[in-house]
């Protein structure tokens, strides 16, 4: 390719592209929406370029970061990347390696949700940057975003400290024209230079270390590159200043000039919201009667400005909770700039579709299987596509990765004194499972609870992009891996019943559920194990060895519903006119799985 070119790139490729621009040697990743495409796009970039990299998905994030942060102590550009729920499962090693800083750079993509749009929470990870005193960086565009990972490894390098990128969905998913160059040939031959008192850090060590992260953060605080850029005004609203960041600035810089304000206002982009710079912050105060600051999610900017005349988060001009999307922005800078509001009509309010797992998912099969077998039973569930089956009944309980397990302890043990206590059946994906459900069953296998734990095992992570998982063996670059197989962790954990099951076959998974259960009750009973095995059917490779059957609906369909309401699949609709339901031909996989759900009978397979 040529020494430089300009391609039209999504937030995240543009982030995966300056990584493997700024030399970066190992980088580490554990997929979740927004971040997933990052390390995809790392993996084609290296490729490309023929970049010398290691990249790997690991198996949760807090393995992610201290893989990577160990590649940093030889003197290596590393990087990690997650989504910000996973930096709460990162949270240990971060917060230590502050403290402990860093050699080689060494840089955390933290991919934050506001909304959230698929998320637990809509935590802002700026202000875990603050909690840690790790600076972060808060871009507003995909170029912004790859620009700044140089900068991230520059400012990590030169005061040895974890550097945070924090990306939102609207950066990392947003798209736009991105320069692109050769990668740097940094030839760093790794050294890992032994220290005690500073890579394992006993407590008679750590007022030092806190001492010494406390003047890296002041310094920084005084870096000149990093304070923030005026977007001066005419002096007309002199008494006046606006400080946004992110995607919040974009809205903010883009509204002014819709307003006819452009150029009237004292404008600031904030890149690096912590530590703030300190000269900005006593400008903004003896500048300025009037100050509102924007920014997503939580008052990173607003709190180290300690003025009352700020107006924000905690004034309530600025909204809570939520995104904010240009509307809300908009509301905003016209009530904070006295200008009135523009007489535009609310959009019409458009009935939504509630998500559904797709045609011919193995899980709604193993679902249905479940509650129909245990209609008194008690569901506990984990965060994947398959927390849908919450839909149809069959998901009681969802917290966070792995928690289901831990719960179904908890159920256990509430129950156990009861008389005829009510089925405890635990469902987690298989990548979920390897992230964090493996100490939640050791847990169980030792403190003898009694439950059953459905592993929904459909050979990929689907919820993310169908990345692997590591019992299918393959790397994140395509190459070939040790394979670590489900069934021999259950073994090493101390489970002493394992069934497997293809979930289409709704009859067999139901007998082997309710031989589950006689176990789970009986004197030698346990923890019970089913693998609900088939798989993906967004794998093409998958859905070409499936069977596939012309299922039909015949005219003893009584329009009923049961198959739309007790299962859900979006092939089936309803007919109101003709008082039956039908299929759409468009969207059936011809998996055969909805003949045994119609109690009429209604439902017939043949095959092709």
């Amino acid at each position: 390719m040529p020494s430089k070119d300009e391609r039209i790139m999504m937030g995240n490729e543009a982030m995966g592209r300056g990584l493997v621009e700024c030399g970066c040697e190992f980088f580490a990743a554990y997929p979740g929406t927004p971040s997933s495409e990052i390390l995809t796009a790392a993996v084609g970039f290296a490729k490309e370029t023929e970049a010398k990299m290691h990249l790997e998905w690991s198996v949760n994030e807090k393995v992610a970061y201290e893989a990577s942060l160990a590649a940093s102590y030889t003197g290596k550009r590393s990087a990690v990347a997650m989504k910000q729920v996973g930096l709460n499962v990162a949270a240990d090693p971060f917060m230590r390696s502050a403290y402990l800083g860093t050699k080689g750079g060494f840089v955390l993509i933290a991919a934050d949700d506001p909304g959230p749009h698929s998320s637990q929470t809509e935590q802002d990870s700026r202000f875990f940057a603050r909690f840690a005193k790790i600076p972060v960086f808060d871009p507003a565009c995909p170029a912004e975003a790859k620009a700044m990972i140089r900068q991230a490894f520059e400012l990590s390098e030169k005061y040895e400290i974890p550097v945070m990128l924090r990306p939102t969905t609207r950066v990392c998913h947003a798209r736009q024209n991105v320069s692109c160059d050769q990668p740097d040939s940094l030839n760093r031959a790794p050294y890992f230079e032994k220290n005690p008192g500073r890579w394992i850090a006993t407590p008679q060590f750590i007022p030092e270390l806190h001492r010494l992260l406390n003047e890296k953060i002041e310094k920084i605080a005084e870096e000149d590159a990093y304070r923030p850029r005026c977007f001066t005004g005419d002096k007309s609203k002199k008494e006046f200043s606006i400080i946004a960041s992110g995607v919040a600035f974009a809205h903010a810089y883009d509204l002014l000039d819709d307003l006819g304000l452009s150029g009237k206002v004292d404008l600031y982009q904030v890149t690096l919201p912590y530590p703030l710079h300190k000269d900005f912050i006593e400008q903004i105060r003896s500048q300025y009667e009037k100050i509102l600051v924007i920014e997503e999610t939580y008052p990173v900017i607003e709190t180290q400005l300690l003025d009352l005349r700020v107006q924000g988060r905690r004034t309530g001009l600025i909204p809570n909770r939520g995104e904010l999307t240009p509307d809300v922005v908009q509301k905003a800078l016209e009530q904070f700039l006295d200008v009135p509001p523009a007489d535009t009509a609310p959009p019409a309010a458009v009935k939504g579709k509630r998500p559904s797992l797709c045609a011919g998912c193995p899980h709604r099969a193993a679902y249905y299987a479940i509650k129909t077998t245990f209609p008194r039973g008690i569901f506990p569930s984990d965060i994947g596509c398959y927390t849908l089956g919450m839909n149809f009944g069959a998901i009681d309980t969802c917290h966070c990765m792995g928690a289901c397990i831990s719960q179904g302890t908890g159920f256990y043990f509430a129950y156990a004194g009861e008389e005829n206590p009510p089925a405890i059946v635990v469902s987690i994906g298989d990548s979920t499972f390897f992230h964090a459900g493996i100490p939640g069953l050791i847990n169980a296998v030792f403190q003898k609870a009694r439950f059953i734990l459905v592993i929904l095992d459909n050979a990929t992570t689907a919820m993310t992009g169908n990345q692997p998982t590591p019992q299918v063996g393959i790397r994140a670059d395509g190459s070939l891996g040790n394979p670590v197989l489900i069934p021999d962790i259950l073994k090493a954990c101390g489970v002493r019943f394992i069934r497997e099951c293809d979930p289409y076959d709704m009859d067999a998974l139901s007998s082997r559920l309710r031989e589950a259960d006689r176990y789970c009750r009986s004197e030698e009973g346990g923890i019970a194990v089913i693998i609900s095995r088939h798989p993906c059917l967004l794998d093409r490779s998958a859905a070409g060895t499936q069977l596939v059957l012309a299922v039909e609906i015949t005219e003893d369909c009584t329009g009923c519903e049961e198959c739309l309401n007790e299962f859900e699949c979006p092939a089936l609709t309803a007919d109101k006119a003709a008082g039956r339901v039908v299929i759409d031909e468009n969207l059936c996989v011809g998996c055969g799985v909805c003949v045994s759900v119609c109690p009429m009978g209604a439902i017939v397979a043949r095959e092709k």
